[in-house]
């Protein structure tokens, strides 16, 4: 068991440090990991180029909630992909991603549909399949 965290661990680290060393618009693939929640570390090691990530993916990972502090680290976010988790809900900070063009909520917990995304005038898609709405 903790062997398969410190891989996961490992990879996370792997995936940010080139992010930020080839200044790439996404954060494409801290899919299957294992995350419980979003790294604290990351927000720190990802500080000079959160504003031109432009993609995330945190698909088929444990985690049960994203955070204002996700929502505004991140607030250039054009694609995010949080299938295969365990959300229910989403922060009322959703509102601000002005530029979300996309967002993959496939196989979570919603019962009902998440409200903040009404209020995100760029939003084209949301993928809400698989959930117990």
């Amino acid at each position: 068991m903790q062997k398969r965290m410190g891989e996961a661990v490992a990879r996370v680290a792997r995936k940010v440090n080139e992010t930020v060393e080839n200044k790439t618009d996404s954060l494409a693939d801290l899919a299957n990991c294992k995350l419980m929640t979003f790294p604290v570390g990351i927000y720190k090691a990802m500080r000079s180029v959160t504003e031109g990530i432009h993609r995330i993916s945190l698909a088929n990972n444990e985690l049960k909630s994203i955070t204002s502090r996700f929502i505004s680290t991140f607030s250039q976010l054009r694609e995010l992909n949080l299938s295969g988790n365990y959300l229910h809900r989403l922060p009322e900070e959703v509102t601000s991603l002005l530029h979300l063009q996309a967002i993959n909520l496939s196989r979570n917990r919603f019962r009902r549909f998440p409200e903040p995304l009404a209020a995100v005038p760029t939003l084209e898609t949301i993928d809400l399949e698989e959930n117990e709405i």
